[in-house]
């Protein structure tokens, strides 16, 4: 096949590998337990639902602006308002079929062959495979949990310096707090330091924020766009409904920043996807501007399940697991488990673990090589706790199995 060069760089979605893989197996009457899901196992609250209803009931089943109905636009500007603190006009907003064609349309419009896009990991999967799409590089950054997955402002300074030693300009860095797969976040000084040397150095900022709201242990988010006004000629700040309103399969997220790129990004979706969803956007509406107590009770739910699972993972021998502050997600570290056997096969790397757990204790996790740190699996505890309870079940039995 005479497939592009740039086809060729791209390789498919880890997480949704494995989550179509557990479906299949769940289809064949496999007794299975998935952790793969990033997206919440809540039904969209009714409310959102019977927006869409009514708007179809009214024939609000046709082409829409481009880049958004007004309506949802000016919403969207009343939410960065009054969640982040960051004013925007109609102009300066962006509606797309989910955060992860604004983040696509962000990167294309902003980068070209010679620019590089500075990616803290883990990371999550899609980052560096739509910066590929671009002829762009990236450079990743790697933290550990023993910085709670987060870099310093040094460690972007350092990276910073050594791109432009070879040549090529350090153009975005991309931050995404709270963040997946490790459900860090970063404190108010941490993204000043960071955002002073983005200004020193004339970058831009992609801020993906999508899982502002699913935040614990007392912690608030906060953009560093609103944190350090001065980078707002230089921001795009991503987010959409998928995970704060359980509505991942409605495809509507939404980008806010400089009216010429967002312009930009605009004219790139009018020759590509066309309009979101007509039906989509009218729940996304009744979403932000609806009751909100739904979020609420969701939060509660995953922090309840967050304290049970990195409790009981960290209880396993030769598993480490940081105590995430948003997001659905644990992030454990499974290198204690390298060397040992099951039988013939042998655990040398997550990937390894994660192939031995689906086959021998019918459990699904991602590896984290797909995030950046092939030491770690990446679980989402999007799923009820009867599920989490028998999936560590078997993960503890598994791991006793190995020698």
């Amino acid at each position: 096949m005479n497939l592009s060069n740039r086809a060729k760089r791209i390789k498919p979605s880890p997480t949704l590998a494995i989550t179509a893989k557990f479906k299949a197996m769940k289809a064949e009457g496999i007794d299975v337990v998935g952790f793969g899901a990033g997206e919440p196992d809540f039904d969209t609250p009714q409310h959102i639902k019977d927006a869409a209803i009514k708007a179809i009931n009214e024939g609000m089943t046709k082409y829409t602006p481009v880049g958004g109905i007004p309506q949802l636009k000016k919403a969207i500007v009343e939410k960065f308002k009054k969640d982040n603190n960051l004013e925007y006009t109609t102009d300066q907003i962006l509606v797309s079929p989910g955060a992860k064609f604004s983040l696509y349309l962000a990167m294309q419009a902003l980068l070209q062959n010679g620019d590089v896009i500075l990616i803290p990991a883990p990371y999550w999967v899609s980052y560096s495979d739509q910066a590929l799409l671009t002829d762009a590089d990236f450079r990743l950054i790697q933290a550990t949990e023993k910085t709670d997955f987060k870099i310093s402002a040094d460690d972007l300074k350092k990276v910073v310096e050594n791109i432009k030693s070879e040549g090529l300009n350090p153009k975005v860095f991309l931050l995404n707090s709270p963040s997946n797969p490790t459900g860090t976040a970063y404190d108010v000084e941490e993204l000043k330091a960071i955002g002073e040397v983005l200004l020193e150095n004339n970058m831009w900022i992609l801020s993906d924020e999508i899982y502002e709201f699913l935040v614990y242990d007392g912690y608030k988010h906060n953009s560093i766009v609103a944190v350090m006004p001065e980078l707002k000629e230089r921001a795009i700040v991503i987010n959409g409904v998928s995970k704060t309103y359980s509505m991942t399969g409605w495809r509507i997220g939404y980008a806010a920043g400089p009216t010429d790129i967002i312009k930009a990004m605009t004219n790139m979706q009018s020759q590509s996807t066309s309009n979101p969803t007509s039906i989509s956007q009218a729940a996304a509406l009744a979403a932000l501007t609806g009751p909100q107590d739904c979020v609420e009770e969701m939060r509660k739910e995953f922090d309840k399940r967050r304290e049970y699972i990195a409790e009981r993972l960290n209880k396993i021998e030769g598993i480490s697991c940081y105590r995430p502050i948003g997001a659905f997600y644990v992030f454990p570290n499974v290198s204690g488990l390298f060397g040992k056997k099951y039988g013939d096969r042998v655990i040398n790397s997550a990937t390894d673990f994660a192939a031995y757990l689906l086959d021998e204790a019918k459990v699904a996790v991602v590896p984290g090589a797909g995030f950046g740190n092939d030491n770690y699996v990446r679980m989402s505890y999007a799923t009820s706790m009867e599920e989490i309870k028998r999936g560590v079940d078997r993960i503890e039995e598994a791991v006793k199995n190995l020698s």
